[in-house]
């Protein structure tokens, strides 16, 4: 078996996993649902498995370097497909379902231009929803049911495919509510280097136990809860994320049953399982295995961090099991980790020079216009990192810009898209802002969202932050975005919110309180507080809001109303 002390074996993912001759009866995945026993899957059997879809993707006509999509509610079919397709020479690309969180016209007109653009040869689905789907798209749909009727053994031996080392392996779709045919091509090469590294990084042995509930059409999900163990033959206990959500508990039993080591979350999971779990629930359970649970996919918040630590102490965690990593599909993965057995670093900066000046500066914990900013940590073996300008001109430490990034695991480009240039100079623009202070990336925001109000650069998230923690909104449901205001010559600052009341005067207690609690934290004035019933924000397909879909949807309910003369739904402008 490859393990972390001899992985430089591998040249492709193929002799990583699938094809390990001297598999065994350790597990690879044990899943793990609510109220069911956990099911486990040997190394042995979970390449039996694989070479079963192998065979039956090539009796459905699916050739090397065809294009496949799985589109499965995540269980132990999705795995078993996604290297059946690399076994069978395919490059397969995981993909959500139809969920109720997303939009169906705006999911299927994305699915249609992905495949358009793409030149997808078949999605793999449910059965349920493989006849939907069929109607929409330009390529062969085929439904759990279609693969079994193709499991006879007899008339197809595999034989494995031997790609090149710089040949595709797969795909990661970069997440949104449009946009989602940017396919992120990457190599075999590209890949092995990330796990090598970044595994590195995080000190991965074999007495590792990873476990994650995380979503695997997200790159965290994909590399960190998913390809990463099965390469290095770490055990995975995996957790359907639609399971963790409505029993978030269910992830802090998976680690005291299975003797958990490694878990990635993103910030928004730390609230959620202090808020939510029930300490009935956890009172048997321990943590005290953990080597890291690790912050990443968004802006970290120490706030977070503290609420998490708090609410679970009484389990064994303990300050220095908390870390962090920047990360992003373009590297495959991990950019930066925090090192292990270490709490991150706090940088305490002073708020108001870095809205008006752009630059981190320290201050005192004492300081009136003090803000603690978390760091990701140190770019992790064989990646450079520097922040630039507007354009392009490298900044100096503490000095805030946009990061760019370039490394050995990088993308090979956006699959059949010559007309996105991902590098600049050799550097890819991540598109996300921050600075370097003592050789550690602290992020402050993606410049895309960046809000510039009266001169001050303002972070959405920031304000977001702050929203989801006054009573009433329901908590991770708000979303900040700056209005163009010609009058005033500036951005305005505009907030949505879901809330469950209905009622008028309890929206407008939840609407000034917004507002006071806002200028008391951040010294930002919010212009306009816009509160809606549940399900009104429009997400991405990796479960994260979508600030301009978000906008759009504001504004075109705005014209609305003025067009109907019924009210305007800015009126809440004090």
């Amino acid at each position: 078996m490859l393990t972390p002390l001899n992985r430089h074996n591998a040249q492709t993912l193929l002799d990583a996993v699938v094809l390990d001759a001297s598999a065994e009866d350790r597990d690879a995945i044990i899943f793990v649902e609510t109220g069911r026993r956990a099911i486990h899957v040997s190394r042995s059997a979970f390449v039996d498995a694989v070479s079963a879809y192998s065979r039956r993707l090539r009796r459905l006509g699916i050739k090397p370097k065809d294009l496949v999509v799985i589109a499965h509610t995540q269980n132990l079919e999705s795995i078993f497909s996604f290297w059946g397709a690399i076994l069978a020479g395919a490059i397969p690309s995981m993909f959500p379902t139809l969920t109720e969180k997303l939009d169906p016209e705006i999911y299927m007109r994305g699915m249609a231009e992905l495949v358009r653009l793409s030149g997808v040869k078949a999605v793999l689905t449910t059965d349920e929803f493989a006849p939907v789907l069929a109607r929409e798209v330009p390529c062969d749909v085929f439904g759990s049911g279609e693969l079994e009727k193709r499991d006879n053994d007899a008339d197809i031996t595999i034989k494995p495919q031997a790609p090149h080392p710089d040949e595709i392996a797969f795909l990661q779709h970069s997440s949104g509510t449009t946009g989602l045919q940017k396919g992120v091509a990457l190599s075999h090469r590209s890949v092995l280097n990330q796990l090598a590294n970044y595994g590195e990084a995080i000190s991965l042995d074999e007495d590792d136990v990873i476990v994650s509930w995380l979503p695997l059409y997200h790159d965290m999900g994909l590399i960190a809860g998913f390809v990463l163990p099965l390469f290095q033959g770490v055990p995975l206990v995996l957790i359907s994320p639609f399971d963790w959500v409505q029993h978030p508990a269910i992830l802090f039993r998976a680690i005291h049953e299975h003797k958990g080591t490694l878990c990635w979350m993103p910030n928004f999971a730390y609230n959620h399982c202090a808020r939510r779990i029930r300490r009935r629930d956890t009172e048997e359970l321990s943590v005290t295995s953990m080597r890291m649970f690790i912050n990443c996919s968004e802006p970290v918040y120490h706030d977070s961090h503290a609420l998490f630590l708090g609410r679970f102490e009484e389990q064994g965690l303990s300050e220095e099991m908390l870390s962090v990593s920047y990360a992003m599909a373009e590297n495959t993965f991990g950019v930066t980790q925090t090192a292990p057995g270490q709490a991150p670093k706090l940088d305490i900066i002073n708020r108001k020079i870095l809205e008006e000046a752009r630059l981190a500066h320290p201050v005192k914990t004492d300081h009136p216009d003090m803000e603690i900013k978390v760091s990701c940590g140190p770019p992790i073996k064989g990646t450079n990192i520097k922040v630039v300008d507007e354009v392009g001109e490298g900044q100096s430490e503490r000095n805030v810009g946009e990061l760019a990034v370039r490394s050995d695991c990088m993308l090979s480009g956006y699959y059949r898209r010559p007309d996105l240039k991902p590098f600049k100079s050799g550097w890819f623009l991540t598109g996300d802002i921050g600075y370097l202070a003592d050789g550690e990336v602290f992020i402050i925001g993606r410049s895309k969202d960046l809000i510039i109000n009266a001169g001050k650069n303002i972070y959405p998230q920031d304000i977001e932050a702050i929203v989801n923690e006054v009573p009433g909104i329901h908590a991770g449901r708000a979303v900040a975005f700056g209005v163009a205001d010609e009058r005033e010559g500036t951005e305005l600052i505009a907030v949505v919110a879901e809330v469950a009341t209905e009622d008028t005067a309890d929206r407008k207690k939840i609407a000034a309180s917004i507002r006071r609690t806002v200028v008391a934290r951040s010294m930002v004035t919010v212009s306009y507080v816009h509160l809606v019933g549940p399900k009104w924000l429009v997400k991405t397909s990796s479960g994260k809001i979508a600030r301009s879909a978000n906008r759009e949807k504001w504004q075109f309910e705005i014209s609305q109303a003025r067009d109907s003369g019924g009210d305007d739904l800015t009126r809440e402008e004090p």
